[in-house]
């Protein structure tokens, strides 16, 4: 029997199209089995692309799954955004009596904001705080920066290198200045290895010295052990990040709240921006939000 899905191309964490992370956005994707959502997002090549699915229980409003061009993944930040975002347009219901949505996806549950209306809404994402995992050693620590063509001296000193996350890893490296963002020579082959030695999924390079109006940090990401050589703008990364920069006391917070703005994909022609809202509890971190806008890019029916 013919199916007729809909299919969005949406770039997230910008309002600019073409630059931001690109995704796609699936919806009624019930029919679909694992094998076509593979081949779909194989299709339509982005890093990742999202599958609306109906809930299947009574503590959320709806499943995603996400999927590369190569596996599955557990959780997609920027996937979210662009997925609440088609969700939301203009007449159609999104979120409950509290404007909150409830969404399943393999890594477990996360809350959903849509705040303002029109093109110009943002789409709030809350997930609990992520797990600080170890620092790597200091024959871990040569080994990643050769991968990446850095030294010793490269390195903030205020930042050691250390894993964050818990479904979806990331190894945080500091750098000095927006200097050695641009001199980055990332070895994807190397990384991709240590992704595996490592238990680091991905490699977030960032720096707190920049001239980006308005951010705190600037950065880059690489995936290579994922199949993205450099991820556009990251906005789960972000919140590793802000849980990490909150854990070495670089980002100053009230006791209950703490916020900061990242840039990223300037360095790959796809320029965006995450705001990271982070919650505390009795000065414990509580819960992170990524937030950011997006825009449509094309709009599709695909018959199967």
């Amino acid at each position: 029997m013919s199916r007729r899905i809909h299919i969005f191309q949406v770039d997230a964490f910008t309002t600019e199209r073409f630059t931001g992370n690109p995704a796609g956005v699936v919806l009624d994707a019930d029919s679909l089995t694992d094998s076509e959502m593979l081949a779909i997002a194989r299709e339509l090549n982005n890093a990742d692309t999202a599958f609306v699915l109906k809930p299947d229980g009574p503590d959320h409003e709806l499943r995603v799954r996400f999927f590369t061009p190569r596996t599955e993944a557990s959780f997609v930040g920027h996937a979210t955004v662009a997925t609440h975002f088609v969700l939301s347009r203009e007449g159609a219901k999104h979120g409950g009596n509290n404007g909150r949505v409830r969404q399943r996806q393999k890594s477990g549950t996360v809350d959903i904001e849509v705040r303002g209306e029109g093109g110009s809404r943002r789409i709030a994402v809350r997930q609990p705080a992520p797990p600080l995992g170890r620092q790597l050693n200091d024959r871990e620590r040569l080994a990643v920066l050769d991968a990446l063509a850095l030294s010793t001296g490269d390195i903030d000193t205020r930042c050691p290198l250390r894993i964050v996350g818990g479904a979806g890893t990331r190894l945080m490296i500091g750098v000095r200045s927006t200097e050695q963002l641009k001199q980055l020579k990332p070895d994807y082959s190397r990384l991709t290895t240590l992704s595996a030695q490592l238990g680091a999924a991905g490699f977030f390079v960032f720096t707190l010295s920049h001239s980006m109006a308005g951010c705190l940090t600037e950065s880059r990401m690489f995936c290579p052990a994922l199949g993205i050589p450099e991820d556009p703008v990251s906005g789960n990364a972000h919140g590793l990040l802000g849980a990490y920069l909150a854990e070495q006391g670089l980002l100053p917070h009230s006791g209950a709240l703490a916020q900061f703005t990242g840039a990223q994909g300037h360095h790959v022609h796809r320029a965006g921006r995450v705001d990271v809202e982070l919650e505390f509890t009795q000065g414990k971190l509580d819960g992170v939000w990524i937030v950011g806008q997006a825009v449509e890019i094309f709009e599709t029916a695909m018959e199967l």
